[in-house]
């Protein structure tokens, strides 16, 4: 049986974006249809669109944070708390590995610009180190998500 991180890689291997493939590996357990949790994700690539903002196995991992803790009623200010809590846990661990959060500095191309988004599908950055970040992505988020 796979691990739900095994499962985030297979699913960013088959053609979606970071946030997608963290996000989904957890759909079942949160009631989020898949194919409804891609659509709401699929912007969130490429640090926001191919704009090289925050990271998209970051991004998703913030949602996973927000699914399990986050605020869904008005006074309700201690689940805020936790999750903003969680995702500074996290994000903390992320750059702590990885040295960034940012998708352009990851990846070393700043995709915002066509040319350097060229270059980067060329390089072979997209198949290299993003499914590892997604595969840590969605570890880091279990091993919290637990404690």
């Amino acid at each position: 049986m796979k691990t739900k991180a095994e499962i985030s890689v297979d699913v960013f291997n088959k053609g979606f974006n970071c946030a997608q493939a963290v996000l989904t590996s957890h759909c079942e357990e949160y009631n989020l249809l898949d194919d409804i949790g891609k659509k709401i994700y699929c912007g969130f690539g490429g640090g926001m669109g191919h704009i090289g903002g925050i990271c998209g196995a970051v991004s998703g991992g913030i949602m996973l944070i927000g699914l399990k803790y986050g605020k869904n009623k008005d006074l309700d200010n201690e689940s805020k708390e936790k999750t903003y809590k969680l995702v500074k846990e996290y994000t903390d661990k992320f750059k702590n590995e990885f040295g960034s959060i940012n998708c352009t500095e990851l990846v070393k191309y700043d995709l915002s610009k066509e040319e350097e988004l060229v270059k980067a599908r060329n390089s072979g950055v997209f198949k290299e180190i993003c499914p590892l970040l997604v595969k840590r992505s969605v570890e880091l988020i279990e091993e919290i998500i637990e404690t």
